[in-house]
């Protein structure tokens, strides 16, 4: 940032030889950026339209089956229901995972700051994350909707 300021009031003043070096160093940054956030957006779209066409085509399928036949209604709803039942698996484990993360960088910072000052009771600081992964697993273990 310290260097775009000079270069654009060199470019400004016009009193450089070297304009389209002023030039670049203005533009680039700018171009640069745009790009990082047009890129993003246009990421996250089509991550949504993907999105979007898998659950239409699941209905469409789904209202297939159970248009078809008594049974096929059967099989739609088993097919929901297991479903529903593997994205609770999946839920379940990533609370998992994250307490487990959040309980390791807890202790860890506790260590590494007891190590930098051990005659302040800083190290407690590492309390916070480790006491959130704790209550995250707690939550699992105890409070969390059994998966039937």
């Amino acid at each position: 940032m310290g260097a775009l300021i000079p270069a654009l009031c060199i470019l400004l003043a016009d009193k450089s030889p070297y304009e389209t070096v002023a030039v670049a160093g203005v533009f680039v940054p700018i171009v640069s950026t745009v790009a990082v956030f047009t890129f993003l957006a246009i990421a996250v779209w089509t991550g949504n339209r993907r999105q979007e066409r898998a659950a239409f085509y699941k209905a469409e399928t789904l209202r297939k089956i159970a248009e078809a036949s008594g049974e096929g209604a059967k099989a739609a709803i088993d097919l929901l229901r297991e479903e529903e039942r593997l994205k609770r698996i999946k839920s379940r484990e990533g609370i998992k995972l994250g307490g487990l993360i959040c309980l390791g960088v807890g202790i860890s910072l506790m260590i590494f700051l007891w190590a930098l000052v051990p005659a302040h009771g800083v190290y407690l600081c590492g309390l916070i994350p480790g006491l959130i992964g704790v209550a995250m697993l707690l939550y699992i273990r105890f409070f969390a909707a059994p998966l039937e």
